[in-house]
C-alpha cells in the first residue's frame, strides 16, 4: 500500500509540473499572437486612448506592460485565489468557464460513457467473429460513419427532427440548447434535459464509438493470434476461454490509453456539435477566445485540457496495472 501511495504521489507531482509548464507556455504564446488592444481600437466610436490603456491595465492585458510582469500577476492570482484573470471586456474568466464547463459536462458525459461501452463492446464482438457476416456488417457501418463528417451527421439529424416536428404539428424533438428554462422539481428538469440531449448524444456517441470499435477490434485480433493464446488453447482452454482470460485483458490496455488521452479532445473538440445544437460549451468557448483575443480564457481552457489529459493518463496507468500483473507500481 505504501508503494502504491508513493507511486501515486510521484505521478501527481510530475503531472502538476507538466501542467504548469504547458500552461505557462500557452500564456506566453497567446500573449505573443493575440492583441486585446485591437478589441478596443476597432470599436466605433473609438474610445479615448486613456480609457483603452486603463481597461487593458485593469484586465492585466496591456501589451505595454512587460509580458513577464503580466505573467507573474496572473500566476499569483491563479495560485493564491484560483483566479484565472479577466477577459478583454472586463468579465471574469472563472464565471465564463464555470457555465461553459457545466454545459460541456451535461452534453458529453452520457455520450462519452455510451461511446466507450458501445465501441469497445462492438470491437470485442466483431473480433471474435472475424470475417463472419456480423463482423463485415458492423465494420462496414463503422467505416461508413468514419468518412461522414460530424457536421453532416448532425445536420441530417436536426433536419429529420425538424421535419418530424412539422409533420406531427408538435414539438417532439428539441434541437437547440440544454434547457427550456427553470423547473420547480428535479424530475421535471431531468425530463426536459433528456429531451434536449436526445439528438446531440447520438451524434457524439457514433463519432467516438466508431474509433473505439475499430481500434479495439484490431488490438484483440492481434492478441488472439499471439503465442501465449495458442499455448493456452493447447493446455485445454476453449477459444472463448482463452480470449476472455488472456487476449481480452491484454487488448484492453492500449484501448484504455486511447480513451484516456481522448478525454481532453472530447471536451474541447465538440465545437461543430455545440454550434449546430446551440450549446455553449468549452469547445465553442475556446474558439471564441481565439477570435476575440481572450488570452486568459484560452489559457484557462488549455490548462483544463492538460489536466484532463494527465488525469486520463493516470487512470490509464492504474487500469493497465490492474489488467497486467507484470506492471509494477513503484
Amino acid at each position: 500500500m505504501a508503494r502504491f501511495v508513493w507511486y501515486l504521489t510521484k505521478r501527481i507531482l510530475s503531472y502538476i509540473v507538466m501542467i504548469f509548464v504547458a500552461t505557462s507556455l500557452t500564456f506566453f504564446l497567446a500573449s505573443a499572437f493575440m492583441s486585446p488592444r485591437s478589441n478596443y481600437e476597432q470599436r466605433t466610436p473609438r474610445p479615448p486612448q486613456d480609457s483603452i490603456e486603463q481597461s487593458l491595465y485593469k484586465a492585466n492585458l496591456n501589451d505595454k506592460t512587460p509580458v513577464i510582469e503580466r505573467y507573474q500577476k496572473w500566476l499569483v492570482g491563479v495560485v493564491t485565489h484560483f483566479d484565472w484573470g479577466m477577459a478583454p471586456d472586463g468579465s471574469s474568466i472563472n464565471t465564463q468557464m464555470s457555465s461553459k464547463f457545466l454545459a460541456s459536462v451535461q452534453l458529453l458525459t452520457l455520450a462519452t460513457i455510451l461511446s466507450i461501452f458501445i465501441g469497445v463492446g462492438l470491437g470485442v464482438y466483431t473480433a471474435q467473429r472475424q470475417y463472419q457476416w456480423q463482423d463485415r456488417f458492423f465494420s462496414g457501418v463503422a467505416s461508413l460513419f468514419m468518412v461522414i463528417p460530424t457536421v453532416v451527421l448532425a445536420i441530417l439529424i436536426v433536419f429529420a427532427a425538424i421535419e418530424i416536428n412539422a409533420l406531427t404539428g408538435s414539438r417532439i424533438f428539441y434541437v437547440t440548447g440544454l434547457s427550456s428554462g427553470n423547473f420547480p422539481t428535479f424530475f421535471e428538469w431531468l425530463l426536459d434535459f433528456l429531451q434536449h440531449i436526445f439528438l446531440p448524444t447520438p451524434v457524439l456517441t457514433i463519432v467516438s464509438s466508431v474509433g473505439y470499435h475499430l481500434t479495439q477490434r484490431t488490438y484483440l485480433l492481434d492478441e488472439m493470434h499471439a503465442d501465449y493464446v495458442r499455448t493456452a488453447r493447447a493446455k485445454g482452454l476453449t477459444r472463448k476461454q482463452a480470449i476472455r482470460r488472456h487476449a481480452l485483458r491484454a487488448s484492453l490496455i492500449p484501448t484504455a490509453v486511447n480513451v484516456a488521452f481522448s478525454i481532453a479532445g472530447i471536451f474541447t473538440g465538440a465545437v461543430m456539435t455545440e454550434k449546430i445544437f446551440a450549446i455553449h460549451g468549452l469547445g465553442e468557448y475556446f474558439i471564441n477566445c481565439i477570435n476575440n483575443n481572450n488570452i486568459h480564457g484560452a489559457v484557462a481552457v488549455a490548462a483544463f485540457s492538460a489536466a484532463c489529459t494527465l488525469v486520463g493518463a493516470l487512470l490509464a496507468d492504474l487500469f493497465a496495472a490492474a489488467l497486467d500483473p507484470r506492471i509494477k507500481m513503484s
